[in-house]
């Protein structure tokens, strides 16, 4: 039977991937390796994977095979034929709410597995390490679905975006003029110029960008300097160059090879007068032309958990060592510190990460208002899991 070899094929893949990759890598080397299993035996046994990961820290002490089968119920929302062999006294549970699925999986393995905690909480269990603002339960719930695919539509293209999805039947909602949502595993690229039309970008990347707005007293003619200092790949300097296209732009990055991907994208978004370089920024070695009071925007995109993305890649959850917050937390702390020397008298540091831990967030603020004396001038938390996004946050210093 081809489903219950799909699954015995997740149970070896599972077996032998312990998180120091991405998921999506290793198991793509997988399937390189093994090519007898053709488009859709590869969806499903990747989909029975993710299942597993999606239940996070709650069901690690049972059997694989039961968490592998415990992830499909709560994922899905239909019955399936591996649950139909494996556990048919499931199937017609399988359409229950989130909350009653959790307490029937419960129910279900109370006895075999004596320690077993109930409920939701256990997938995600550092409650007590959360942002102010985050609703616990529906966060360790949002594990369980897939986020949405999200596009920010760049300025004048708003009418041809759409056009080209209606004409290519993709479904999507329309979350504000510039930004729609699609179904994950949707297929843009053949469909839309990406980053020259519209960039690939989460909603609450978005709603965190809105952050970098310009004093309404600049015209578009005045020289305004800014330096993205984690710039990644881009997006939120792609963000900036739209609400501001004169904006003499800076980016840096630790790693030499995502400035290079970051290079390609700007050529595709049609942006080219900028300077790039690499540094470490949690040593004090910056190019000699810089000079401290020297921009008028910072933007600190910086590393973190990822904690608010974890939903994308659920192997992140349950594999991740506590201790990695602190460290997080200590390289922000660096960064911030040997970039708030060149910012300008008036000028905006605009921080952000793709956190949900207080010692990412609410504690490196602080440490900023307290070492630098900048003004807080706006902080938020933006919950992505009511909204099938990621969760960001994001706070705005005055100098």
């Amino acid at each position: 039977m081809k489903h219950i070899s799909h699954f015995n094929t997740a149970v070896l893949i599972l077996q032998h991937y312990q998180g120091q990759e991405p998921f999506a890598h290793f198991i793509r080397n997988f399937f390189r390796q093994n090519k007898k299993f053709g488009s859709s035996d590869r969806k499903e046994i990747s989909h029975l994977c993710y299942c597993s990961f999606r239940t996070g820290c709650w069901l690690k002490k049972i059997g694989l095979e039961d968490r592998i089968l415990a992830g499909i119920f709560l994922c899905d929302k239909a019955s399936n034929e591996i649950v139909n062999y494996f556990k048919p006294s499931w199937s017609e549970n399988i359409s229950l709410s989130i909350v009653k699925k959790l307490d029937f999986i419960f129910d279900s393995f109370k006895d075999a597995y004596p320690d077993l905690l109930p409920g939701a909480g256990e997938i995600f269990p550092w409650k007590n390490e959360l942002s102010a603002g985050v609703d616990f339960q529906a966060f360790s719930s949002s594990f369980l679905q897939q986020p949405d695919l999200f596009i920010r539509i760049r300025p004048g293209f708003e009418k041809t975006v759409r056009i080209k999805l209606l004409a290519a039947e993709i479904h999507f909602k329309e979350i504000s003029s510039d930004c729609l949502a699609f179904d994950n595993s949707t297929s843009l690229d053949k469909v839309i110029v990406l980053n020259k039309e519209a960039v690939i970008q989460d909603m609450n990347s978005q709603n965190a960008g809105k952050m970098l707005t310009i004093n309404p007293d600049l015209t578009e003619t005045d020289h305004l300097r800014c330096w993205d200092c984690c710039a990644g790949s881009g997006g939120k300097s792609i963000m900036l160059h739209d609400i501001k296209r004169s904006v003499d732009l800076t980016v840096s990055d630790i790693r030499g090879s995502v400035l290079s991907n970051l290079r390609k994208r700007f050529e595709e978004a049609g942006i080219s007068n900028y300077k790039s370089f690499v540094a470490d920024l949690t040593s004090t070695r910056l190019p000699l032309s810089f000079q401290p009071d020297s921009f008028d925007l910072i933007i600190a995109d910086l590393p973190c958990s990822g904690s608010g993305t974890w939903a994308r890649t659920p192997e992140a959850l349950y594999f991740y060592d506590k201790k990695k917050t602190g460290q997080f937390s200590s390289l922000q702390k660096k960064i911030v510190s040997n970039s708030i020397p060149y910012l300008k008298k008036d000028g905006a540091l605009v921080y952000i990460t793709c956190s949900v831990f207080r010692r990412e967030n609410e504690e490196v603020v602080d440490y900023i208002r307290q070492k630098f004396r900048l003004r807080l001038e706006k902080m938020q938390l933006f919950p992505g899991y009511d909204h099938q996004a990621d969760t960001m946050f994001a706070a705005r210093f005055i100098a």
